[in-house]
């Protein structure tokens, strides 16, 4: 798999004319080349339904009069450089109007996608339905007459379809075709048919050939659906709606199982089907750089004019994350992530629970989110796992605010905490799934939701910035009460709930500045939140709950961090290890909000003298910058390596060796 890939739209209407009358090999060759591609995803299908060659299992775009696929096959191998094929799987804008009975449907009979025909857009096929066999034979085509590297199959995932096909199906199940259970439960059968077919079909020609079936998300607690690729493709465009937090997040998740994947970004200033629009190349060269300091390779999306012509202002673009990536290869090959914390995510767990879709949408991306924006923040290392994961790769496992326990579970967390583990639970997290009382040993009671909201937090512990006060809390509180914990701060509840007749200034009600019992405990092993911070931090980003989480983090790995830094709140760390060496990661860019509701990165502020203590169990001979080369002091005291890296300037790599 490459590492500097790029991913080449085409979606191109019928209505215009003269498809690829400007393609030029050596013109074609000149872009890949001033952009350091190693790999182009080439498209034998798009949206529209068009193919971009001759075609018996469909029909060549009609404005196209040669073989445009082939060709840009031939002219990217011919400079050694691999291509993938993209088919457009759930998306066929040609046949859905031949065919709206193939057509995936809502429980209202509206369209899935595009509501109806009266407006422009496209509408999504049901896989339970002829259109399947028409794929196929699109897709087995392809492998037959093209030395492609690969598939790309997009807009394909478990949803569920009240189309007559799918009604018709569990009818002849005898099952109720409009219980939802049964709904979602024949879209998990109709997605795993569909990836084993294509997987038979691909590998009647070629076997093993690589395959990806993009659905926009990989989904946390989902294993068997993402072993269901050969690799992974995160897309996460930044100014496409998905935010500098996605990507983070969901490659913290990828790493942990065990097969490649790549961070899939985009040149566009918002997002897909943009001509015209450009990101400043600072903001491509952070999103490669963070990438690699997050394991993954990297892909960047672009749209092909329609006349076939490549835009070399756009590969210029790409070409200065590119060019950089290419000197910093050999530090990342065959490195390994290096975690301490191991985030249990919401997500996954409600997946684990089949809990319905309104449960995971209700606060899962939130919590997760605002988890991961707390360790970025406070130079954590961590990954986040679900519920296979081996729990005893991690010093503390974070169970972020409404983590239920049933009994395997809890077998794993007594197991991880007896062999030395520590716990942060938070919210509801570590109650009984099925009673409200809690499954792990905190020494406390539960007793309930408290009734006020929003109340008050009054800690029992220094905190940095502040002197000692009542901090509020927006989000719903856990009524505890302790038997045997040490106390580390208590709730204050507001004199009244804010309504109609009892409400106090512009927001909320004060605190009546007397204690409403302990809401923040610990004993040897866990401490506990009895608030949903991480939820509450995405949405209000309020710092006494990162400090709150940050103390309690610090008390838990105590003198066993194995990375130290002071580092922004804005800056990226990582750790990886690669044979007999390792390789610090620190990144430094900020987003800015641009527009109505656009992150950009333009301006690459330097930082100076940043200092980085690193726990190693042997002894370092050299610590130095790369790809520079250039040595640097250091003093190795207590199994800490400390040294401080004088310039950071976006990406800087540091080896210890």
């Amino acid at each position: 798999m490459k590492y500097r890939q790029v991913h080449l739209d085409f979606h191109t209407s019928e209505k215009i004319p003269n498809i690829g009358e400007k393609f030029s090999k050596q013109q074609f060759q000149k872009a890949l080349q001033l952009g350091f591609v190693d790999s182009i995803t080439l498209f034998s299908k798009c949206h529209h339904g068009w193919a971009y060659h001759p075609s018996k299992a469909n029909e060549i775009h009609p404005n196209l009069k040669f073989d445009l696929l082939g060709a840009q096959i031939a002219a990217a191998h011919e400079i050694g450089i691999k291509a993938p094929v993209y088919l457009s799987a759930g998306l066929d804008e040609k046949m859905a109007r031949r065919h709206p009975e193939w057509l995936s449907r809502n429980k209202d009979e509206s369209l899935v996608g595009t509501k109806n025909f009266c407006e422009p857009g496209y509408h999504v096929f049901c896989l339970n339905s002829p259109y399947l066999d028409y794929l196929l034979a699109q897709i087995k085509e392809v492998c037959e007459n093209y030395d492609a590297d690969g598939i790309f199959l997009d807009i394909v995932c478990v949803h569920s379809c009240y189309c007559q096909n799918c009604i018709n199906s569990l009818i002849k199940e005898d099952k109720d075709p409009y219980d939802e259970v049964n709904i979602l439960e024949f879209a998990e059968k109709t997605y795993a048919n569909y990836t084993k077919r294509v997987r038979k079909s691909i590998d009647s020609v070629k076997p093993g050939l690589p395959v990806f079936h993009n659905g926009g998300h990989i989904t946390r607690g989902r294993r068997d659906l993402a072993y269901m690729n050969t690799h992974l493709e995160l897309e996460s465009l930044p100014t496409g709606g998905w935010g500098y937090d996605h990507f983070p997040l969901s490659a913290a998740y990828a790493r942990t199982l065990g097969i490649d994947f790549l961070g899939m970004t985009g040149k566009f200033h918002t997002t897909w089907g943009e001509f015209g629009g450009f990101k400043h190349p600072n903001a491509i060269r952070y999103e490669v750089a963070l990438s690699a300091a997050y394991g993954a390779r990297c892909s960047i999306g672009d749209q092909l004019h329609p006349s076939g012509e490549m835009d070399i202002a756009t590969y210029k673009l790409i070409g200065a994350g590119y060019s950089e990536l290419v000197e910093k290869e050999e530090w990342l090959l065959n490195s390994e992530n290096i975690a301490d914390i191991g985030v249990l995510s919401l997500e996954a767990v409600n997946n684990y629970y089949k809990n319905s879709l309104v449960e995971q949408k209700n606060k899962a991306g939130n919590t997760d989110a605002g988890c991961v924006r707390i360790l970025l923040e406070c130079n954590y290392l961590f990954n986040v796992i679900d519920i296979s994961e081996d729990f005893n790769n991690y010093k503390v496992i974070i169970l972020p605010d409404n983590i239920f326990v049933d009994k395997m579970l809890k077998g794993k967390l007594d197991v991880f905490t007896t062999n030395g583990g520590k716990l942060l639970a938070t919210g509801k997290s570590g109650l009984y799934k099925d009673k409200e009382e809690f499954a792990i040993n905190i020494g406390i009671k539960y007793l309930g939701e408290n009734e006020f909201n929003p109340d008050y937090f009054k800690p029992n512990f220094n905190l940095p910035e502040f002197d000692n006060t009542s901090f509020v809390m927006y989000s719903k509180g856990q009524k505890i009460e302790n038997i045997s914990a040490k106390e580390l701060g208590f709730r204050e509840n507001p004199f009244f709930n804010r309504s109609t007749f009892d409400f106090c200034s512009h927001q909320h009600t004060p605190s009546s500045n007397k204690s409403a019992g302990v809401a923040m405990v610990r004993n040897n092993k866990t401490i506990y939140i009895s608030w949903e911070v991480f939820e509450d931090y995405a949405t209000s980003g309020s710092i006494i709950l990162k400090e709150m989480v940050k103390y309690s983090l610090d008390e838990l790995l105590e003198n066993n961090k194995t990375l130290k830094t002071n580092l922004p709140a804005q800056g990226v760390v990582s750790l990886t290890k690669q044979k007999s060496k390792y390789i610090n990661h620190l990144l430094y860019a900020v987003p800015v909000k641009r527009g109505s509701n656009i992150e950009v990165i333009e301006d690459i502020v330097p930082l100076y003298d940043v200092v980085v203590e690193v726990k190693v169990d042997k002894k370092i001979e050299n610590v130095y910058l790369v790809p520079e080369m250039e040595y640097i002091d250091y003093v190795q005291e207590d199994n800490y390596v400390k040294y401080i890296v004088p310039k950071v300037e976006n990406h800087q790599m540091v080896v210890l060796e």
